[in-house]
Formats: structure tokens, sequence, C-alpha cells
């Protein structure tokens, strides 16, 4: 049987500095699992929800580790495809003292000829692998440069095919596209063939062009999505649908360490709950309390829950109980 959830993106490398300073005063990387659409699925595994990736990395220690961080936490690695001849990408992150906004800094396309995860192409999918699925997931980030993009428009191709619901992360990275022009009008043709959409307050204001983030969430609703999320850092966040509901929650107050992936989490939290059809109070609920785990320690996957984990933060910040 197919996952419920499939992603299809970047898997990467994140070196995530050991403390928050400027780039040439970190001493030491901490060597961490990445890339956005990986982090999501790994999150709604450990929420026992089946998942799988459509993704490539290279032929090396790097891709070794990735994909065994994937198995151990139970998600389908049947289609990560390993690229001979290419080395598995690998990012820096680190922390601003001042504000402590994170930054990146990419070693693959455009910076460097080619990595493994630009390198998937059209005939590594399997049609057959996404029909079975229920959501796919799709990362913006991923369809910044070619053969890539070409190969996760042909998995959109195929799930609208087969009535699955496409979900869009646009992972809005400017310094890995070519231009903002090719940006935009990737993102307009993603946009248009999503069912549900998820983006941070900064995100939104780029796509839309838009300051306030309801009136951005509207916008977004005009390209048919069904369902869109907006993400607002420790000010919590807001789902909107088609029908006309909205809820909004305030950001659950947790000791930050490192934010990378809290994004990440949010989403796998809106997954889980359209996937088990829960109201969009539960589904923001949820995914508010992942976001705020997520950024207690350092890296994008150490700190998602499973359901048990998950239950006794609910009942402990928030005196509820919620059965996942």
């Amino acid at each position: 049987m197919a996952p419920e959830v499939i992603a299809v993106g970047e898997v990467l490398i994140d070196f995530v500095a050991s403390e928050p300073v400027p780039y040439e005063e970190v001493k030491f990387f901490e060597k961490c699992f990445g890339g956005a659409p990986m982090n999501t699925v790994v999150g709604v595994s450990r929420l026992g929800v089946s998942s799988g990736v459509i993704t490539a990395v290279g032929d090396d220690s790097f891709g070794n580790f990735l994909r065994k961080e994937l198995e151990k936490n139970g998600v389908d690695v049947s289609h990560v495809v390993v690229k001979k001849g290419k080395r598995t990408t690998i990012t820096f992150v680190a922390n601003d003292p001042a504000t402590g906004e994170r930054s990146f800094m990419f070693y693959r396309k455009p910076w460097i000829s080619s990595t493994a995860d630009t390198s998937l192409e059209v005939k590594d999918i399997d049609e057959s692998y996404i029909s079975g699925a229920r959501i796919l997931h799709v990362s913006g980030f991923s369809l910044s440069q070619n053969p890539c993009r070409n190969a996760v428009f042909k998995c959109i191709s195929y799930a609208k095919k087969a009535g699955l619901r496409v979900s869009f992360d646009p992972t809005l990275r400017i310094d890995v596209w070519d231009s903002l022009s090719v940006l935009r009008k990737t993102y307009d043709k993603a946009l248009k063939s999503s069912n549900i959409a998820s983006f941070s307050k900064e995100e939104a204001e780029f796509i839309f062009q838009i300051e306030d983030p309801e009136e951005a969430a509207h916008r977004a609703l005009e390209y048919g999505i069904e369902v869109v999320g907006i993400k607002l850092g420790e000010e919590g966040s807001m789902i909107f649908s088609d029908t006309g509901e909205k809820v909004e929650l305030p950001a659950f107050k947790v000791k930050p360490v490192d934010t990378t992936g809290a994004g990440d989490g949010w989403n796998a939290g809106l997954l889980v709950g359209l996937i088990k059809n829960w109201d969009l109070k539960k589904c923001i609920t949820v995914a508010n309390a992942i976001g705020a785990l997520t950024v207690t320690r350092r890296g994008a996957i150490t700190a998602l829950p499973n359901g048990e984990e998950l239950q006794k933060f609910l009942r402990d910040e928030a005196k509820i109980n919620i059965e996942i």
C-alpha cells in the first residue's frame, strides 16, 4: 500500500551553528537532518500517519545518513533515488545574535554546478506510487532548479490525475533561484495546482505583495486553494478555508533554542489533521503545539513529537486533552 502522505522535494544536511553568532565566529556546526518537505513527513510519521518521499541523495555518506534517518522515523524510502557521481546537498544555518532570525548558506545550484537534490528527473517518478496516496506535499524550494522542477510538476500532474490533494509550502529562499521572475511564475503555477498551502507571514507578503496576512490569505484562496495556513511565528497562526471559515490561535510559549523546522512541524500538524478530518480549531491547536516543540532543540526534526509526547504537552501547556 502507498503511504497516505508523500513529500516530494529536497533532502539535505543542515549544519547548524552551535551558538547564535555570525558565521565568521561560529566554532562548531552540528550535522542535522534537513529539507523542509522531509521534515514535514517525519512529523507526519511520528503522529502515526503513513508517509513516504520522492527525493534524490548523493552516492555518499551524507546520503546514507539521510536515508537511514528517514527509515528510522518510519518513512518509506523506496523512492529515494541515489544519484551516482553527485554529492548530497548541504547548507549551513546560523541565527543572528541580535534578532534570532536564521540565515542559510547553500551549497547547491546556482552557487555550485550540481548536487543531488536538484538532479531528480522525470524518469525517476513512479505514477503508481503517487496515485495510491491521499496528499502530495510539495516544496517550493525544489522548484528552483531543473531538472528537479520538471520532475516535481510531473508529480503534481500525477497527483491531480489521481484525485489527491496537493499541499504547497513555498519554502522561500530567494538565493537558490536564478531570477525573481522565474520564481514568481513558478510559484504562480504551483499555487494554481494546490488544494492546501501554508505560508510564513514573510512568504505571504513576498508572494502576494500584500502586507496584511489575512488579506494575503484571501488572495491565496482566489487561486482555488481550499485550506490556507499563515504562520506568524511567536504570535501564533491562522487557518482559512474556502468555505469562509477562519480560526486563529496564539503561539505556545516555550524557550527557543533553534527555530529551524518550526514551520515544517506546523505543516505536519495541519496535514495530519486534514487526513484525520479534524475541524480547523483542532488542526491549528496541534500545528501550533508541534511548531513550539520543534524549536526547543537544535535541528529540524530533533524535537518533533510522537502522539504521546504531543498529548502530554497539550495537557501541560493548554490543559486540554486531544486524541491523536
